[in-house]
C-alpha cells in the first residue's frame, strides 16, 4: 500500500521499495526527517504495486528524483525492478540497498542499470551514512533537472482544424496549455504510447490528473474545465448575449446594481478585442494591455458581483411569451428573462478567394494570431487587413515571422488604421504594406496551406510562398441568428432608439406609447449595444461605455413592467 496520496502540488518524488515492513518504514522515516521539505516521500513493499504507481505517476506527469530500492525481494529481485523502472523515469537517480552478501550483485548492477550508488544495511546513523551519499545524487539531479508544464496539454497534428479550434477556445477561455506536435513532439510520443492513441484519436486534451479526451467536442471539454454551460435559475431581471467588451461592460454594471444577470458567450469572452495582442489607446493603461488582460480583469470583475456566466452556449432565437423574453439555446434549453442585451458583435468576412475553405484551420486563419504565432515562426506570413485588428495582428507575428504582409486594397493604411499603428509598423523591417491587392487563390501541399495567389487591381498576378494566412476582413454583424422581428440596416446591423423612429415601419413595430429608449430596439425589452448596433463607433471604449448605458436603460424599462 502506498503510504502516500498524489497531491495536487507536484514536487520531485522520493521512491523507496522494500518488502520488509520495519526497514520501509524506518526508510521512509529517515527520507521524511531530511527531505520532506524538497520532495515526496512515496513507499511499497510490493514491486509489482510499484511498478503500477509508476505508471500511473507518468500519466500524471509526476517526476521521480530517485528510487531508494531493495535487493533481496522475494517477488522480484532490486535490480530487476530497476530495470523496469528505467524505462518509466530514466532520468531518475538509483540507489540499491543492500546487505554485505549481496556487494557482488551491487556492484553488477551499476553496469547493468547504471546504478548510481550501493548502501550497506543497516545505514545508521543516517547523517553519516545515507544523507551525504544522497545529499550529492540529488544535487546532481537538480543540476539537469527541468520541470515539465504542469497543466493541460493538447496533441494533435499542427494543421488540423480540429487542432487549432481547440487551441483557440483554450486561448480564448484564459486556459493555459502546452501545445504538443504529434509529428516533432518527443513528449507527444511519449504520452501516445503510454496511453496508446492512435491517430483517429487526435487531437487529444491531456490533463494535469493523467486523464485524457480524445477528439472532444469543445461543450464537452468545456464541461471537464468546469465551465458553466447550464442556466442555474428560472428568471433573471437581463439577459446578455455576447461577451465582448460591450457584453462584459454590461455584465459589471448589470451585477453591480443588483440586477439578476446572465451573460451567454458562445466561444470565449474578449470577443474580436479578446484575440487582440495589444490595446494601446484605451483609457488608462498607457503602456497598453492585450486583449486577454482586458478580458480576464472584466471576467472577473463580472463575477465577483455575482452575474451567472454561461459558456459555450449559443443563443439560437429570441422570442416573447408570457411578457418574458425566451431565449432558445442550442442544447434545447430556454431561457426566461425580463430584459436582453444583445451584444454579439460581428465576424469577419470571408475571404472571397478560390479554395479558401480547403485550407481554413489549416495554415488559414480568422483571427487568432496569438494562437497560432509560434507555429509561424521563420515562416512567410500573410496578412489579409487593413484594420487595427489587422495592423496588432502584424506587429505581434513579426516578433516570429521570418517576413510579414499586409495586402490591402487601398494603396496604403491610412484611411483605416491608426496612426500609432502604422508608425509602429513602419519602423519594424520585416513587415512590408503590399497595396491595391486581392488574394484570388489559394494553392497547398499535404493538405496545409502552402502557396497564395496575389492579384493587383492594373491585371498583374504573382504566385507567392505563404506558410500561414490570418484574415481581418469587413464586419458582418453576427445577427443571422434572430428570427424575430428585429429592424435592421442594409448591412444588417441592429436599428436601436431614434433609428427605429426614423424607420418606415415604425407605426407598425413599436407598440409602446413613449420612444424607444436610445439604446432599444423595436421591441420593448430588447436593447443591443457595441459593434453589432447600427451606427456603432467600433471601438472598445465605446462599445464598453455602450454596454454600461444599456443597464440604465434596462432600469427604465424593468421599472415599467
Amino acid at each position: 500500500m502506498l503510504t502516500d496520496s498524489i497531491k495536487t502540488m507536484k514536487k520531485p518524488i522520493l521512491f523507496a521499495l522494500d518488502d520488509d515492513t520495519q526497514v520501509l518504514r524506518a526508510v521512509t522515516r529517515d527520507l521524511k526527517s531530511r527531505y520532506r521539505k524538497d520532495y515526496r516521500i512515496l513507499s511499497t513493499e510490493s514491486p509489482s504495486e510499484a511498478l503500477d504507481a509508476l505508471n500511473d505517476l507518468k500519466k500524471k506527469g509526476e517526476v521521480i528524483a530517485l528510487f531508494l530500492v531493495d535487493q533481496r525481494m522475494p517477488e522480484m529481485l532490486g535490480v530487476e525492478f530497476l530495470e523496469k523502472a528505467l524505462k518509466i523515469f530514466p532520468e531518475a537517480k538509483r540507489v540499491l540497498l543492500t546487505a554485505y552478501s549481496d556487494t557482488d550483485a551491487a556492484i553488477k548492477a551499476i553496469n547493468d542499470v547504471n546504478l548510481d550508488y550501493y548502501l550497506t544495511k543497516p545505514w545508521n546513523p543516517p547523517e553519516e551514512k545515507l544523507y551525504p551519499v544522497l545529499d550529492g545524487l540529488l544535487e546532481a539531479w537538480q543540476q539537469n533537472f527541468r520541470p515539465e508544464f504542469d497543466g493541460i496539454k493538447v496533441l494533435g497534428y499542427q494543421y488540423s482544424p480540429l487542432s487549432h479550434k481547440i487551441k483557440d477556445f483554450l486561448t480564448g477561455n484564459l486556459f493555459p496549455f502546452q501545445w504538443l506536435d504529434a509529428e516533432t513532439s518527443e513528449k507527444a510520443q511519449e504520452i501516445i504510447d503510454l496511453h496508446k492513441i492512435t491517430a483517429a484519436d487526435m487531437p487529444v486534451v491531456a490533463f494535469p490528473d493523467g486523464s485524457c479526451m480524445e477528439n472532444p467536442s469543445i461543450t464537452k471539454l468545456a464541461e471537464a474545465l468546469g465551465l458553466n454551460i447550464t442556466a442555474k435559475e428560472d428568471v433573471y431581471d437581463v439577459a446578455i448575449i455576447g461577451a465582448g467588451p460591450s457584453g462584459l461592460a454590461a455584465a459589471v454594471y448589470g451585477g453591480s446594481e443588483g440586477l439578476k444577470t446572465l451573460l451567454i458567450e458562445k466561444h470565449a469572452p474578449g470577443g474580436q478585442a479578446g484575440t487582440s495582442s495589444r490595446i494601446e489607446n484605451y483609457l488608462g493603461f498607457p503602456n497598453g494591455l492585450s486583449g486577454q488582460e482586458l478580458t480576464h480583469r472584466a471576467i472577473t470583475q463580472a463575477k465577483r458581483f455575482g452575474i451567472e456566466f454561461l459558456s459555450p452556449r449559443e443563443v439560437l432565437n429570441i422570442s416573447t411569451k408570457d411578457g418574458y423574453k425566451s431565449l432558445e439555446l442550442d442544447n434545447g434549453d430556454c431561457i426566461r428573462t425580463k430584459s436582453v442585451i444583445i451584444t454579439t458583435g460581428v465576424n469577419y468576412r470571408k475571404l472571397p478567394a478560390k479554395n479558401v475553405e480547403d485550407y481554413t484551420g489549416a495554415g488559414i486563419y480568422y483571427g487568432s494570431s496569438m494562437t497560432e504565432a509560434k507555429a509561424c515562426e521563420d515562416r512567410q506570413v500573410y496578412i489579409v487587413g487593413g484594420g487595427n485588428s489587422a495592423g496588432q495582428s502584424a506587429v505581434y507575428l513579426s516578433n516570429f515571422a521570418k517576413n510579414v504582409y499586409i495586402v490591402i486594397r487601398k494603396p496604403d493604411l491610412t484611411s483605416s488604421m491608426s496612426s500609432y499603428l502604422i508608425e509602429q509598423i513602419d519602423k519594424i523591417d520585416n513587415i512590408e504594406v503590399v497595396g491595391e491587392v486581392n488574394i484570388t487563390e489559394i494553392k497547398g501541399e499535404n493538405n496545409r496551406l502552402s502557396h497564395v495567389t496575389l492579384e493587383s487591381l492594373n491585371g498583374n498576378i504573382q504566385e507567392k510562398e505563404a506558410q500561414a494566412l490570418f484574415i481581418f476582413i469587413g464586419n458582418k454583424p453576427y445577427t443571422d441568428w434572430i428570427e424575430m422581428n428585429i429592424m435592421k440596416d442594409k448591412r444588417g446591423f441592429i436599428k436601436t432608439g431614434r433609428d427605429v423612429v426614423l424607420d418606415a415601419d415604425y407605426k407598425n413595430s413599436w407598440k409602446k406609447d413613449r420612444e424607444p429608449f436610445l439604446l432599444e430596439t423595436c421591441e420593448p425589452g430588447i436593447f443591443a449595444s457595441g459593434d453589432v448596433r447600427s451606427g456603432a463607433m467600433n471601438r472598445v471604449a465605446s462599445a464598453v461605455g455602450e454596454g454600461a448605458m444599456a443597464i440604465k436603460f434596462v432600469h427604465e424599462y424593468l421599472a415599467e413592467i
